[in-house]
C-alpha cells in the first residue's frame, strides 16, 4: 500500500483567514517512484534522500512571512524538515532543525520565540539517525540552507563533520552581531573546525549528483540543495527561499529577509532551474511536503 495515496489539504496555514486547498495524487512506494523515473541513468550513483522530522513551529500570527501584509492575522503550523542524503562517497546532513533538547524539555516558556512561534520537537534528530544505523559521528558532511534558529538547532552535533558553507553565510554567522544572538550557541563550534567555504555553487561529491546552489536574499548566503535521484529525478530543496506554497505562487517575501530584491532575483534563478530540470520542489516548512515525503526508513532514490 502507498504511504500517501491522495491528499486533500485545506488550511495549510489556518482555516477561516487563509485557505489553501491542494489536491493531488502522490505515491511513495518504490514501484510508483519507478513509474515517475526521469531519464534514469544506470551509471549514475545510487543516492538516497531521507526526510527527517526536525520539529514543528506553531505560529500565532504569520504576518512577518509577508512583506506586504499577505499573512497578517494568519496562524498555523510550520513543519521543520532536515534531510539526510546518503551517497556512496558519504553522508550529507542538510539543515539541523530545532534543538533536540526541546524534546526532553517541553516547557512552554522555554519554547517561546519572542512571541513569534512556539517550538516543539516530538522526536530527536539524533534518534532518527540512529534508527537508520547512522551515528552523528558517521555523518561525513554537514551543510545548512542558512543560519536561522530553526535550521541550526543541532549544528554543534556535527562539528566533527566537514561543514560546507557559503562564504557569505559563514561571514554572516560569525559576525559581531550574530555572536550576540541566542542561537549562536547552537552552531559556534563550527567556526574553527573543518569548514569548506564556497561562492556560487558547490558539488558535494564531485559527480554532480548533489549540489549546493547559492541563492541569497533571505540571508546573505542562503542556499538551496539540488539532488539528482535515479528514480525520482531531480529534487530541489528550497530552504527558506519560500515558506509556503502560496509564497512560491505569488512570490511573497518575508518582511525580515536580508535583501528582498535579491530574494526575488534568486526566485527567478530557482524557477528557471526547476523548469529546466523538471524538478520536484520541496519547501522545507510545507505541510504538503511533510505529508508527501516518505518517512524514514522509507526514502526517495
Amino acid at each position: 500500500m502507498p504511504l500517501v495515496s491522495r491528499i486533500n489539504l485545506s488550511a495549510v496555514l489556518n482555516l477561516g483567514v487563509l485557505v489553501i486547498t491542494l489536491s493531488f495524487t502522490a505515491c511513495t512506494t518504490r514501484s510508483t517512484l519507478d513509474a515517475f523515473s526521469i531519464n534514469a541513468d544506470s551509471s549514475a550513483p545510487v543516492v538516497k534522500l531521507y526526510a527527517m522530522d526536525c520539529g514543528t513551529l506553531e505560529v500565532p500570527d504569520a504576518d512577518i512571512f509577508g512583506s506586504k501584509g499577505e499573512y497578517q492575522g494568519v496562524s498555523g503550523i510550520m513543519p521543520v524538515t532536515c534531510f539526510l542524503i546518503r551517497h556512496p562517497r558519504g553522508d550529507l546532513l542538510w539543515d539541523a532543525g530545532l534543538p533536540d533538547e526541546l524534546h526532553s524539555k517541553p516547557d512552554p516558556d522555554a519554547a517561546e520565540l519572542k512571541g513569534i512561534a512556539r517550538q516543539f520537537v516530538p522526536v530527536t534528530l539524533e534518534s532518527q539517525l540512529v534508527s537508520l544505523g547512522v551515528s552523528v559521528s558517521d555523518v561525513e558532511y554537514f551543510s545548512i540552507s542558512h543560519s536561522h534558529f530553526d535550521h541550526v538547532g543541532n549544528a554543534n552535533l556535527f562539528s566533527g563533520s566537514t561543514t560546507i558553507l557559503s562564504k557569505a553565510e559563514f561571514e554572516h554567522m560569525f559576525s559581531d552581531e550574530s555572536r550576540q544572538r541566542p542561537d549562536f550557541k547552537r552552531y559556534h563550534l563550527l567556526e574553527h573546525e573543518n569548514v569548506e567555504l564556497f561562492s556560487g555553487n558547490y558539488d558535494v561529491f564531485g559527480d554532480g549528483s548533489v549540489e549546493i546552489l547559492e541563492m541569497p536574499g533571505h540571508t546573505p548566503g542562503h542556499s538551496v540543495l539540488k539532488v539528482d535521484l535515479i528514480n525520482a529525478g531531480t529534487v530541489l530543496l528550497t530552504g527558506d527561499l519560500y515558506h509556503f506554497e502560496q509564497s512560491r505562487e505569488r512570490r511573497i517575501t518575508p518582511a525580515f529577509n536580508f535583501d528582498i530584491p535579491m530574494t526575488l532575483r534568486s526566485m527567478d534563478t530557482f524557477e528557471a532551474l526547476a523548469k529546466k530540470e523538471r524538478a520536484r520542489v520541496f519547501i522545507s516548512h510545507s505541510i504538503v511536503a511533510r505529508h508527501w515525503l516518505p518517512r524514514p526508513p522509507e526514502y526517495l532514490d
